[in-house]
């Protein structure tokens, strides 16, 4: 298996072995079953407390831990013979530092933990990726993985933005850079040419959901329209946690009355990607791949 990274493309060799890190939904699947059909089967180390039914992952070598087991997570990874570390899928909440299983290997990691277990999502992905690799495993993206799924250039549905959705796409794009400088969420919406609601610590799903509340209690003037917004914070670590639509956001974006969603070409996965096109058409929505408009 050919992995293509930024610092070249990367060949696997017969003692290396890969570890998916699972968090919740479907893209961690993805990547597994991705993995097995390269013909290198990972060993998945499923997130507790996620929801993750491990029962799913029954056809690999698998055993869930908590994120309070980060103490000797290396230690543990390669004495199951890994080199190569994936991560993918959502994780809720933090470890808590009073019940983390402190090791001595992790004493000089203590002062970078703390500080990112007190600021945003991707300072503490980051931080936890540079730990990996200075302990000799390498971490790869899950884009690497399956680069079929990355949203493509331009419009991907038959359905097509108006003019007023391009303003809209516009000002959500705008909003979402915002919010990822603060490192704060990846996701906007905007309806009308003004962002109207930023993504928290809910995620996206919450995003929608709570856009269909204003939306139902006439805080949007707007019946109709507007469009949601996803894309990569700003300095983001690209190997873990790109922005992710499916399915389920283009119902909810349905439900919450929008026309469309755009998301980065390239820097975003889209999930069971056919059926999420179609699905897409069936209701009158577009799904657009963007361009990255950082320098």
């Amino acid at each position: 298996m050919t992995i293509e990274q930024s610092d070249g493309a990367h060949r696997l060799g017969p003692g290396d072995r890969f570890a998916l890190i699972a968090g919740s939904g479907r893209l961690p699947l993805s990547v597994a079953e991705g993995l097995a059909k390269a013909g290198t089967p990972p060993f998945v180390l499923i997130v507790g407390g996620q929801g993750v039914d491990p029962e799913a992952y029954a056809a690999y070598e698998h055993q869930t831990r908590t994120l309070e087991e980060i103490g000797d997570l290396v230690a543990f990874l390669k004495s199951r013979g890994v080199t190569h570390v994936v991560m993918a899928g959502g994780i809720a909440g933090r470890p808590e530092i009073r019940k983390i299983k402190w090791r001595v290997g992790l004493l000089a990691f203590l002062p970078k933990l703390f500080f990112a277990l007190m600021t945003g999502d991707n300072a503490l992905l980051s931080t936890l990726v540079r730990h990996l690799e200075q302990r000799g495993l390498k971490v790869v993206g899950a884009h690497t993985i399956l680069p079929d799924l990355l949203a493509q250039p331009g419009v991907m549905t038959r359905t097509k933005p108006k003019t007023s959705d391009q303003r809209d796409i516009a000002a959500a794009h705008e909003a979402a850079l915002a919010i990822g400088r603060l490192d704060i969420g990846q996701a906007a919406i905007a309806i009308g040419g003004r962002a109207v609601a930023l993504e928290g610590v809910e995620g996206t799903d919450g995003l929608l959901e709570r856009t269909i509340g204003l939306r139902n209690n006439g805080r949007i003037a707007a019946k109709k329209r507007g469009v949601l917004v996803k894309c990569t914070k700003p300095g983001q670590e690209l190997r873990a946690d790109l922005p992710t639509i499916g399915p389920r956001t283009i119902e909810d974006a349905h439900k919450a009355g929008l026309s469309g969603v755009a998301v980065e070409a390239g820097r975003a996965f889209v999930l069971e990607f056919g059926k999420t096109i179609e699905l897409a058409d069936s209701l009158g929505l577009f799904i657009v791949g963007l361009k990255d408009k950082r320098p």
